[in-house]
């Protein structure tokens, strides 16, 4: 059985970024750590929460690449010199992805009551219409 692409439909051209966009995403991790919501805040604007309690801002970075919001989170092991009789809060790093659409931008990024809260907005799109001439052979 052959894979079927984008490619393989006649009405799609120039869909290749895509496709790849669409691999990329099944392959980002989904292993729920931190947790997460995502809400519409109006018709253009989006906002990401992430529960990072324990984390400090120094700790968190917040990246774009390649069309993709990465934030990372990286804890220092500030232990050393205690002593846990039960340690069930783990200082772990995370990383988590969410891939952009063109025109989404991220704007600012605030902490509140343990929650990391990273705004996006989409440009309105605007309508083009184009007439191309024919010419003569």
């Amino acid at each position: 059985m052959s894979k079927m692409t984008l490619g393989s439909y006649p009405h799609m051209l120039g869909f290749e970024q895509l496709e790849r966009l669409l691999e990329r995403t099944a392959k980002t991790g989904n292993e729920g750590y931190p947790p997460f919501n995502i809400e519409q805040t109006s018709d253009y604007s989006y906002r990401i929460t992430l529960a990072v309690a324990g984390f400090a801002e120094e700790d968190l970075s917040i990246t774009v690449e390649d069309r993709q919001l990465v934030i990372r989170g990286r804890q220092t092991d500030d232990g050393a010199d205690r002593v846990f009789l039960h340690r069930g809060i783990a200082a772990r790093q995370f990383q988590r992805s969410f891939v952009l659409a063109d025109g989404v931008e991220v704007g600012e990024a605030a902490m509140e009551n343990g929650l990391l809260h990273v705004d996006l907005t989409r440009s309105r799109p605007e309508t083009v219409v184009q007439t191309i001439q024919i010419k003569k052979g």
